[in-house]
């Protein structure tokens, strides 16, 4: 289908989980991507190689370094003449009560799940611009809709995402022809939550009953939300900016609820 075709897009994050999918779907729909980590992305031969115009490549980045930032979007402009597409993806997650919640710990959250969506976006904005425009997708979460306990500093990062993605859209729609949107995932099957699962003292059934609260029947995949990224990257949604999409299988359509039918006597007292 190729709907991304010959479009130059910057995926942050992008070595594992989420952006790798994201990237992987981007490549496969035809744009040059490029991955932005900190971790190596480990590409082999074939993926590192042009394939029917698509490729894809690997760039050292850390979102909390505004420098670094400046200098890697430049190469991007430097080696591929333009840049259409920007996901900002990378992030980071720990829970902690907020009276736990140092103020280091608060500030390591905020530098990387938004002012390094900001400093890409900021520096996105010139050569996205001088391309005739461009679409912008942050990775934000149901959690900046509600919260989880013990999520203080994540959910405010994921807040703020929602925000910044709204700002962006006005401040840049008509001025610089960029569409912005978040996708907001639910639970994704992805190595961090499959950690999560295994320090459970009953990891199967942990996963059962998070599975149970979702009106599709499972859990998502990263191919679920790089489907969605893929799609408001591309031109077939080109009216559509400034907008929060839910991506979590029915998961907040659903208020939680007690499982009546399985609890003991003594659970109701």
């Amino acid at each position: 289908m190729d709907i991304v075709k010959g479009k130059v897009a910057i995926v942050t994050g992008g070595s594992r989980g989420i952006g790798r999918a994201i990237a992987q779907k981007l490549y496969n729909e035809g744009a040059r991507v490029i991955i932005g980590d900190i971790m190596d992305a480990n590409l082999d031969e074939g993926q590192s190689a042009q394939k029917k115009g698509a490729s894809l490549a690997y760039m050292r980045l850390d979102v909390s370094d505004g420098n670094n930032i400046k200098e890697m979007i430049q190469q991007v402009v430097n080696e591929y003449g333009r840049l259409d597409i920007l996901v900002n993806n990378a992030g980071i997650m720990f829970e902690r009560l907020m009276e736990d919640t140092s103020e280091a710990d608060w500030d390591c959250m905020m530098n990387i799940n938004v002012k390094g969506v900001f400093l890409c976006s900021k520096h996105a904005v010139k050569p996205m611009r001088e391309s005739g425009g461009g679409a912008i997708v942050n990775i934000g979460s149901i959690e900046g809709i509600a919260n989880n306990p013990e999520h203080t500093a994540y959910a405010t990062s994921k807040g703020a995402v929602h925000a910044l993605t709204r700002a962006i859209a006005v401040d840049e729609g008509t001025r610089s022809k960029i569409r912005c949107n978040s996708v907001c995932p639910g639970w994704i099957n992805t190595e961090l939550n499959e950690a999560y699962f295994d320090q459970l003292k009953y990891p199967e059934e942990g996963k059962k009953a998070i599975e149970k609260l979702h009106p599709a029947g499972r859990m998502g995949t990263p191919e679920d939300i790089a489907n969605m990224v893929c799609w408001l990257a591309s031109e077939e949604a080109g009216f559509v900016t400034g907008q929060e999409f839910v991506v979590d299988g029915g998961r907040m359509a659903r208020p939680t609820l007690a499982d009546f039918g399985s609890m003991e006597k003594s659970d109701a007292i």
